[in-house]
């Protein structure tokens, strides 16, 4: 025999060979049609709602890998899934057992509001992170939408250690200038993350640990130093509209408590005193709202710096977002105050002075966020200019309470209720 003969002979076996495993491997894989009921099942156990599951089969080249298509859960607001393919372990399979070495999903909406309405199907398995591991998950062109309608798109990897602990991972806003994203990397076996943020040309990097009390509830603790970051741009990159434009620094603080992943977010609250320098107010101009009693606000305000508190708490109804302590300063005024937003409902309450003589404006700020009304009243002018010539040239704090306190004597509110009179004293014995 030569040796071409000999060469083409084991060729030839090698692919007998090849075939005959992989028409063994076939025969262990499950078929299309019980893969689909086993994922109906499983979803619905899982999720605690129906879904409609377009299409899932097995695709074979270039690796085994099962695919499904144009998922849609029964809600009001459905989340879609356009395709999810999952790459398992060939060799977990032959043992009967479901390992994903790794997950792709291309193309998913997910409406902040159906979230709440899943999970209720099946009680909580300790086990199931051992059950169901999963390597390796991949996503692009996932568009979350807030409650409020707000449509972002995102795109990320996770790399999963036991127990569904992230070893890394990265969520990225695609093709948004300055870049936008975030990385998280495990710090050893600890649950403890390092994470790096670049939002609004600046950055954002802390660490976030997570903790399991002894009623098995969770408890997630961080902190972070946002530095240099454009507070305009950092909304653009969300969808949002800044109501102001500068760089802003400060330092984080972070918590949240919870049994799952979906009630730590829930409860989120983070803390942040902050500081902006030269900056502008947008689509609003403080001096002319003052002068103009509040009827005329349109226009930008430059200011020299900003500093303040920023408080958020997430709830079930949304994020409450609080700023105390307040103050603002330009060449022409200065101003204090705290506002709390709430359901896309603003109320602020701010001390206006400007520094040609009228001192202590109270300005209130209220109504929804596009259509904001702003209000001064007409005699807390005169009381802010009584408050001038009382004391001139009284810093911000001591002239703004002195004119807000003669605006409110100049405009008293309704008069309190008449209280019963004061009882005689008791005549004297002797």
């Amino acid at each position: 025999m030569t040796r071409a003969n000999k060469w083409l002979l084991g060729l030839g076996i090698a692919v007998l060979l090849l075939g005959g495993a992989w028409i063994a491997l076939l025969r262990w894989l499950p078929s299309d049609e019980a893969l689909a009921r086993r994922a109906s099942v499983e979803l619905e156990a899982q999720l605690g709602t129906k879904v409609r599951v377009g299409a899932l089969h097995w695709r074979l080249l270039p690796s085994p890998a099962v695919v499904i298509e144009d998922v849609a859960t029964e809600q009001p607001q459905p989340i879609l899934i356009k395709t999810l393919t999952a790459y398992p372990d060939v060799f977990a399979l032959a043992q009967r057992r479901v390992k994903i070495d790794r997950a792709d999903l291309e193309g998913a909406v997910v409406p902040q509001l159906s979230l709440h309405g899943l999970g209720g199907g099946r009680e909580k398995d300790e086990t199931a992170a051992e059950e169901l591991p999963l390597a390796r998950f991949v996503f692009r062109d996932l568009t979350w939408i807030s409650r409020r309608g707000i449509a972002v798109v995102y795109e990320g990897e996770v790399d999963f250690d036991p127990g569904w602990r992230p070893r890394k991972a990265e969520l990225r806003r695609p093709g948004f200038k300055p870049a936008t994203d975030l990385s998280l990397a495990r710090q050893g076996q600890e649950d403890r993350w390092a994470a790096r943020i670049h939002v609004g040309g600046g950055t954002a990097n802390g660490e976030v640990r997570l903790d399991f009390r002894a009623n098995g509830r969770m408890h997630l603790e961080g902190t972070l130093q946002p530095q240099g970051v454009e507070v305009e741009t950092m909304m653009a990159a969300f969808n949002r509209r800044s109501v102001i434009a500068g760089k802003a620094s400060g330092e984080t603080t972070l918590a949240a408590n919870g049994d799952t992943v979906g009630e730590l977010a829930r409860s989120l609250h983070t803390r942040t005193p902050f500081s902006i320098g030269k900056s502008t107010l947008l689509r609003f101009d403080l001096d002319k709202a003052v002068r103009s009693a509040g009827r005329e606000h349109a226009g930008q305000t430059p200011l020299d710096s900003v500093t303040g508190q920023l408080d958020t708490q997430n709830t079930p109804q949304g994020m409450v977002v609080t700023y105390t302590d307040l103050k603002a300063t330009s060449g022409s005024l200065s101003a204090s105050g705290q506002a709390k937003v709430a359901n896309r409902q603003i109320e602020a309450e701010l001390a206006v002075d400007l520094v040609d003589g009228i001192v202590g404006v109270p300005l209130s700020v209220s109504g929804p966020l596009d259509n904001v009304k702003f209000s001064v009243p007409n005699s807390a002018i005169a009381g802010a200019v009584v408050g001038t010539a009382v004391l001139p040239g009284v810093g911000t704090a001591i002239g703004a309470r002195i004119g807000a306190t003669l605006g409110k004597i100049f405009s008293p509110g309704p008069a309190p209720p008449a209280s019963a009179p004061p009882a005689k004293p008791a005549a004297k014995t002797r």
